[in-house]
């Protein structure tokens, strides 16, 4: 019996799998060593998580997850989770994850769009070429987060419809002295960015908000996948957001000569399936 997880900065998915069959399946918040100490990881795993998952006899725990991209990342998250489980524990990133659960041991070039952003070319068994993702603040091109910052920064200079702005307001019961100290001072700032672009869907009848939509992802097109040899290989996407606006991103693509050859809201039934002969 294997437990496989795969955690972006704002959701993880946990799967207990006996070979391919799914014995249970819980969601909880993100866990992302960029932002979490190891008591704090711990803590997470050990109260989300059902009791019945530290009962049972593991062969191997998988974790695959957002910020762990460095060998230091990778220790803090499998040092907590040892520590829960008293089992194997490989810690990969929530990258090697997409290439995987997108290609199994094909050779593409993996894409990951969800609050953050990344991409890669994998060859079938490695990940040979990385474009650096930077984080919300400095890349993440395409993401959640990227686009709610970018409508908070037209906002807060009244650059963005007024009607827009004070929905906004509204709805999140919140001002603009309020977004200033959720972005600098309060935890997560990237889960506050990426929660503004469920409100921005509904209003993509409006002009400005499409605009922001179409302009973030070709922003993701041009300084991310053309850095690769996509004309040469598959292009797959992963990620609730590129689930979520299949058509809006399929539209871009094509802007690119660019033609999607699969769109996953998550690599889970790809990892368990390449996780199977393991």
């Amino acid at each position: 019996m294997k437990l496989i997880a795969e955690s972006g900065s704002t959701r993880a998915e946990w799967v207990l799998v006996d070979q391919d069959i799914v014995l249970q399946r819980v969601f909880t918040e993100g866990i992302n060593p960029f932002f979490q100490n190891r008591r704090e990881i711990s803590r997470a795993v050990r109260l989300n998580l059902p009791e019945a998952f530290f009962k049972r006899k593991l062969e191997h725990v998988y974790f695959y997850g957002a910020g762990c991209n460095s060998e230091e990342k990778k220790g803090i998250l499998s040092a907590s989770l040892v520590a829960q489980f008293k089992s194997p524990i490989t810690v990969e990133s929530d990258l090697l994850a997409a290439a995987r659960g997108l290609f199994k041991n094909e050779p593409g070039i993996a894409c990951i769009l969800g609050a953050g952003s990344n991409s890669c070319f994998y060859n079938g068994t490695d990940i040979v070429k990385n474009v650096r993702p930077a984080g919300y603040i400095l890349g993440d091109e395409g993401g959640e987060s990227v686009l709610g910052k970018r409508f908070l920064a037209d906002a807060l200079k009244d650059l963005a419809p007024i009607g827009l702005t004070m929905d906004f307001y509204d709805k999140f019961r919140i001002t603009a002295d309020n977004v200033m100290d959720s972005v600098y001072n309060a935890s997560f700032p990237n889960r506050f960015l990426a929660t503004i672009s469920y409100f921005l869907a509904g209003y993509l009848d409006n002009d400005y908000v499409y605009g922001l939509f179409t302009d973030n992802l070709r922003s993701y097109f041009t300084r991310c996948v053309c850095q690769y040899n996509y004309e040469r290989y598959p292009i797959r996407f992963v990620g609730s957001f590129a689930s979520k606006h299949a058509d809006i991103l399929e539209e871009v693509a094509r802007e690119y000569d660019i033609e999607i050859d699969l769109i996953l809201e998550s690599p889970m039934s790809g990892l368990i399936e390449y996780h199977k002969s393991f």
